[in-house]
């Protein structure tokens, strides 16, 4: 399957109210063989106060922020169609899946596209990060790393480029980003050929289900506090291994004397899931975790200390006790339901909401012909939706494309309601006007002591951007 590996650069580190402002990507086949590559920039979104940290890290001026000829509406629709044409292929980036992935997802949810399009049938999606660790993780030859003072490998994408001998200057532009990673997974993949495609093997989560289901006994990768460690499990039983409410597998750490736990409650069961070491494990089914064979885990601390034989009758009776295995689940949907109970109750944005209930396939399938339309045709179509959220994103993109077709009323409630957002005095989960000036302010102390000019230059100018945003909304 071919590799479609990408890199996003945001205006914001805040997947719900940030943009993608560059993306880039480049299409390899199995043997890393280039297909293809793009790069695109877009403009800011109307109405959007950017970080200015976010900007100074992907070298992002005032002037490509506005001046760049893709619209933030228009680079969506050149990914999509992109996207559309590299499939099917495993998509994957540096530690995407924690931020690039949920960038895409709720750009495009806000967009009116469908947001799973790296990982839907028939692709799939994987995490470069997670391979390199994993690698490491059996080998520590495979790749040379920085050491930070805690005494850990630095697995930071620029790191580990210039460490092993690949120009990393421009590191943190997209298509240079995506390039870096395609170097630093083709050297994985020469210098670890057998491991190769067992890490690729669980990036979907009917194939990582699959394999935890079948196996008595696997290694699971983790990464905690600075360190990648293999962990030599047992999944449950094979119809009770999958948390009720998250829908990841469950192992247990075949370090673990298993026989007093059988005995235990489930509130028993409870308690002890607090305490550390962690007896059970979490296989992240739809998250690309690595699982490894035995053997990897059989020969690291503390396995390689245990009586083999012990490991292998613990996970029997693990992999065996269905009872066990229930009472476990049982024991995960409660601490689930509780957290649940326990959880904030203040009100949610439609745009961090697209996890909190999906939208329909009918307006899921109404969404080509939506784009297809003249802008004057869009607003009459917006009506057709059910969800309301999309009513609410799509006026926003008229707004910001097109804003000589809304009515006169609509106009004003869009461009108010920004307003409100970024001039808000109080601290809110998006960047506001006063929000800015502060952190502007702070960093202006810091370059200033550094004496880089590069950077205060860049701030004069980014301050007067805002200055123009808020002279506009002020008047709403």
């Amino acid at each position: 399957m071919n590799l479609a590996i990408w890199d996003i650069e945001s205006s914001s580190a805040n997947t719900d109210f940030g943009s993608i402002i560059e993306i880039g990507g480049i299409l390899v086949d199995e043997n890393f063989k280039e297909k293809d590559r793009f790069n695109l920039r877009c403009r800011l979104p109307e109405g959007e106060i950017p970080q200015a940290m976010a900007l100074i890290v992907n070298k992002t001026s005032v002037e490509k922020l506005t001046k760049v000829n893709l619209s933030h509406y228009q680079m969506l629709g050149e990914i999509e169609k992109i996207f559309k044409k590299w499939s099917p292929a495993i998509f994957l980036g540096w530690s995407n899946i924690g931020f690039d992935d949920e960038m895409i997802r709720k750009e495009f949810f806000k967009g009116i596209r469908y947001p799973y399009i790296t990982n839907a049938s028939p692709n799939k999606r994987h995490d470069g990060i997670n391979i390199a660790r994993a690698a490491y993780a059996i080998d520590p030859n495979v790749l040379k790393t920085e050491i930070n003072e805690k005494g850990n490998a630095v697995f930071k994408l620029e790191s580990l480029s210039r460490m092993n001998g690949f120009d990393s200057s421009d590191a943190h532009s997209a298509l240079f980003d995506a390039n870096l990673t395609m170097k630093i997974l083709g050297l994985v993949r020469k210098k670890q050929p057998n491991t190769w495609d067992t890490f690729l093997n669980t990036a979907n989560r009917s194939d990582t289900e699959t394999i935890f289901k079948k196996q008595n006994i696997i290694t699971l990768n983790e990464y905690f506090y600075g360190k990648s460690r293999l962990y030599l499990c047992a999944p449950l039983h094979p119809k009770h291994c999958i948390h009720p409410i998250y829908q990841w597998g469950q192992a247990i750490d075949l370090r673990v004397d298993i026989e007093p736990l059988l005995k235990m409650s489930i509130n028993e069961i409870k308690i002890e899931m607090k305490k550390t070491p962690k007896f059970l494990r979490t296989i992240r089914s739809n998250k690309a975790p690595i699982i490894l064979d035995a053997e990897h885990g059989m020969k690291v601390e503390p396995y390689n200390t245990i009586d083999p034989d012990l490991i292998k009758q613990r996970s029997q009776i693990i992999r065996n006790n269905e009872k066990f295995s229930q009472n476990i689940l049982t024991a995960l949907r409660e601490v689930a339901e509780e957290k649940e109970q326990s959880k904030s109750q203040e009100d949610i944005y439609a745009e961090e909401s697209i996890y909190t209930k999906f939208t329909s396939n009918k307006d899921t399938a109404l969404f080509p012909a939506w784009h297809a339309a003249s802008w004057k045709d869009k607003l009459k179509l917006l009506d057709k939706f059910d969800d309301k959220r999309l009513l609410g994103f799509g006026k926003k993109i008229i707004y910001q494309e097109a804003p000589e077709v809304l009515p006169q009323d609509m106009f004003k409630k869009i461009k108010s309601g920004i307003a409100k957002r970024i001039l808000s005095e109080k601290k809110e989960k998006w960047w506001t006007v006063k929000e800015c000036f502060f952190e502007i302010d702070n960093l202006r102390d810091k370059y200033s002591n550094q004496n880089d000019e590069e950077k205060l230059k860049f701030l004069d100018e980014f301050n007067e951007f805002v200055m123009s945003i808020q002279k506009k909304y002020e008047n709403a």
